[in-house]
């Protein structure tokens, strides 16, 4: 049987939120799994990332590292598991962007069937992350995915890291991590989505 190819687009500023996509990744691959490691980028202007001390650098060196997602990425992947830090108690508008350029996939009903997951991360313990998470099953519902959360399906998710929604790292300030419990969810995500996965396509 073909491998489950696993796409995992995520925004990241400060390379918190991309060490948890990496876990993810870990995980995939260790059941087999072919994966892409995608960054989404920036949409606001260079002025305002310029004000902010090392913006521009650390998203200059993600950048170097990921490629960005693109709509072929989503066609070609059996799941998508999306990653954002926590902006408001939802998705980063630089995920969102990249899911909004996945109309033409929706219309032609390209994305039906496939298994969807998402993580996220936050500055605190109480900044959002498990809303922003749910909050990314609205889109993942209108695009036909087969949402697939982590459950308490392991026993890493008694460890007291992520929630039964989806892996998550709380980065706190200056930002750090992920710890190894939040690693060990994130794992356990990207195992759980790409079993699923193989089941989806089997």
């Amino acid at each position: 049987m073909a491998a489950p190819k696993i796409l995992i687009p995520f925004y990241s500023r400060s390379g918190t939120v991309a060490g948890l996509a990496e876990a993810v990744a870990e995980g995939a691959r260790a059941e087999g799994a072919e994966v892409r490691l995608r960054r989404a980028r920036e949409v606001v202007p260079a002025e305002v990332i310029a004000s902010v001390p090392g913006w521009k650098e650390q998203a200059d060196a993600l950048n170097a590292k990921y490629e960005a997602p693109t709509i072929e990425d989503a066609e070609w992947a059996d799941a998508v598991i999306f990653g954002t830090p926590t902006r408001f108690g939802s998705v980063s508008s630089e995920l969102k962007a990249y899911i909004d350029s996945l109309g033409g996939l929706w219309q032609q009903g390209k994305l039906v069937g496939k298994a969807g997951s998402a993580f996220a991360g936050s500055s605190q313990p109480h900044g959002g992350n498990e809303s922003t998470v749910i909050s990314l099953w609205n889109p993942l519902a209108h695009l036909g995915f087969i949402i697939v959360p982590t459950g308490y399906a392991d026993g890493v998710m008694f460890a007291g890291a992520g929630s039964p929604y989806g892996a998550s790292v709380i980065s706190g300030h200056p930002p750090s991590g992920p710890t190894e419990a939040e690693i060990a969810v994130a794992r356990f995500q990207g195992k759980r989505v790409t079993q699923v996965a193989r089941k989806l396509i089997a």
